[in-house]
């Protein structure tokens, strides 16, 4: 693993026209080229150029790509996936045939989902009426007992559309429909000839008729529903392979279309530009040399001729940090050339809920959900995420085991301080009798190592924001900006202070003349960072004079000390959260403990208390400790070094995603 952002070239290649296919499908299997528009080009070299090739196919091919998609679902198959596409089956596209074929195998269906929809819509009315009963909420119901000058095909046939159940017995009809369709029911009923009974017997006889009818009613109607379901599912599953074919096609040719997008074209000639990891250069060199049997001019340029801004981003990281890769991608893409902070992240927020949700049951618990979890999206892999998706499955394993690991430094297993701790004993530290000899004896200690621990969170991410600035050769924001050198200088200069007056017990401030030098030192760096990045960099010009700068610095220096002052010390209390959700899970155990106790430890009530206590514990403090180790990241971690301006690489491949 690089511990940097992947190195990039960039590609500029023309070929013969006639090669042009050829290098499509090169450059589609070979998947590394992440395209670029060559409006980018210098002037003179864009006005020898034609504008793109129009593709009046791409909604169409979308189009019936979906509409394959959904005949899927219909049929209960899984969709197709990336790794079904090959390019040397890539034939020739003709949509209006595949949107013909399309168009009439829906058709065949038709009949069949027409029927299918009215014994839903019929079944889902009596579902609602079976609620109402067993809820014994008649007031919701229509319910009528009478006769009609027609017969019963053309009574159930008018009603059928407000989902009516119908007996007949002895020429007396009896309905059951839902009150708020009672008004059009009426249109109907009068229409039909109805002659409601006035017979009391009669209407009590029909009202228990109909009702015992519903339960039978539901069933055959589920059950027709099924078979028709099942129908529709064989004439899908029949015409799969064709299905399948088609849709490969089409998205290899949505594939294709996407990359010559990017192509521009004179009358001979094909040009395009992407960028490609270093590692992979000579590989896409290669495969366009071979698909155009050499007719065609590469030219390759280097990332110090290019703004870094607008580099793509490649991060490479191990399967084992690709949970955390997510998490960083989720808060933005790093800057081109600065280090991958994707390890970082992972030892960051896991040791961070290692400490807010030490228990070695609860983490044990938590780590066979995600476990059983991952398990079960790989055996379905065609399975839609829900409120917990793949990659929030996996990451609760890692919680999970650093959760086991925690129980064992602080001693606890589900909420009880029954192992012996490697560190100190969490729960007898917060109820006040802690073990005497160890290192840790009061809520105040906890207190300092969870400010000591964000100490040295924070100094690990100036730390890689020094080395990012380093390597861009930002001097001016090295030197003298917040999270550079003055700022880190200052901030050290208040950790003294401020350690001073915790070790004085609270009374007086240690305040030397070293530490008036090195305040006034940063907060000079601080002013001169503007001018001297207008001195140094030409490119921060941008027209402004060096006056206007010196003057606009001068205005803002007190906002941007105020600001620094602020964001050190809110950035380092932060982690005093990390120490209030371990001592709230502590407590909230110690809590459920005690009620436990009430009824008896060993009762059926007291094993209910604590089995619902580690349920809420394991659900609302695992959530709130997942949360709060994000926030940390993003809001103290990621601030002192992420901006978050990079631009993710993104390559046209096989692999892209399958269903956009």
């Amino acid at each position: 693993m690089s511990l940097f952002t992947e190195n990039m070239r960039m590609i500029t290649a023309v070929v013969i026209e006639d090669k042009s296919d050829a290098v499509i499908k090169s450059l589609l299997e070979l998947g590394a080229l992440d395209f670029v528009q060559i409006n980018n080009l210098p002037p003179e070299q864009m006005a020898r150029l034609s504008k793109n090739r129009p593709n009046s196919n791409k909604a169409a091919i979308e189009d019936a790509r979906h509409r394959i998609d959904n005949l899927l679902r219909q049929g209960k198959r899984p969709l197709p996936s990336s790794k079904m596409l090959k390019v040397q089956d890539m034939n020739d596209l003709n949509i209006m045939s595949y949107t013909s074929f399309l168009n009439k195998f829906s058709a065949s269906l038709s009949a069949l989902k027409d029927e299918q929809k009215s014994y839903s819509q019929k079944l889902e009315a009596m579902l609602e009426m079976k609620s109402y009963v067993d809820e014994n909420k008649k007031e919701y119901l229509d319910i009528r007992t009478g006769k009609i000058t027609s017969n019963i095909e053309v009574l159930e046939k008018r009603l059928s559309e407000f989902g009516s159940l119908i007996i007949q017995k002895d020429g007396i009809f009896s309905t059951m429909t839902l009150s708020r369709d009672s008004a059009n029911v009426s249109q109907v009923l009068e229409m039909l000839g109805w002659e409601e009974s006035a017979d009391s017997k009669l209407q009590r006889d029909g009202s228990l008729a109909v009702i015992d009818k519903l339960s039978i009613e539901i069933m055959e109607c589920t059950q027709k529903k099924e078979e028709i379901e099942e129908q529709v599912a064989e004439k899908i599953q029949e015409q799969e392979p064709k299905l399948l074919e088609m849709w490969c096609n089409l998205r290899l040719h949505e594939l294709s279309d996407q990359i010559r997008s990017y192509f521009k074209y004179t009358n001979n000639t094909t040009l395009f530009s992407g960028w490609v990891p270093t590692k992979d250069a000579n590989k896409v060199e290669t495969a366009i040399f071979s698909a155009t049997d050499g007719q065609c001019v590469i030219d390759w340029t280097d990332v110090t001729d290019s703004i870094y801004e607008t580099i793509p981003v490649a991060m490479k990281s191990p399967k084992i940090f690709r949970p955390f890769e997510k998490l960083v991608s989720n808060y933005g893409t790093p800057e081109y050339g600065s280090i991958n902070p994707t390890p970082f992240v992972a030892a960051a927020y896991l040791s961070m809920f290692l400490l807010m949700f030490a228990d070695l049951g609860q983490g044990f618990i938590l780590f066979l959900i995600g476990l059983g979890m991952t398990i079960n999206f790989k055996k379905n892999p065609m399975k839609p995420d829900g409120i917990i998706n793949r990659g929030v499955a996996v990451l609760m394993i890692y919680l999970g085991i650093v959760s086991m690991i925690g129980g064992i430094i602080f001693g606890s297993c589900f909420g009880y301080p029954i192992i012996h701790a490697v560190w100190f004993n969490y729960h007898e530290v917060v109820q006040g009798h802690p073990l005497a000899g160890t290192p840790v004896q009061s809520v105040m200690d906890i207190l300092g190592i969870c400010i000591k621990y964000g100490i040295i969170i924070i100094f690990i991410g100036l730390g890689i924001n020094w080395i990012n600035l380093l390597r861009k050769r930002r001097w001016g924001e090295f030197l003298f900006s917040r999270t550079g050198v003055s700022g880190t200088i200052m901030y050290l200069a208040g950790l003294y202070v401020a350690f001073g007056y915790v070790r004085s017990g609270f009374v007086s401030f240690s305040f030397n003349n070293w530490i008036t030098i090195v305040l006034i030192s940063g907060a000079i760096g601080i002013l001169i960072k503007e001018p001297f990045i207008w001195l140094t960099d030409k490119k921060s010009r941008h027209g402004k004079s060096f006056s206007s700068v010196v003057s606009h610095a001068l205005g803002m220096w007190i906002i941007e000390l105020l600001e620094t002052f602020i964001s050190y010390m809110s950035n380092t209390l932060s982690f005093l959260r990390v120490a209030g959700m371990g001592i709230a899970h502590v407590s909230l155990m110690g809590a459920f403990e005690q009620l436990s106790t009430i009824p008896g430890t060993h009762t059926f009530a007291g094993i209910a208390i604590f089995v619902a206590g580690n349920v809420l514990v394991i659900t609302l403090e695992g959530l709130s400790a997942g949360i709060q180790a994000l926030r940390l990241n993003y809001y103290e971690f990621f601030s002192k070094f992420f901006n978050g301006t990079g631009i993710a690489y993104s390559p046209v491949s096989l692999r892209s995603a399958d269903h956009k």
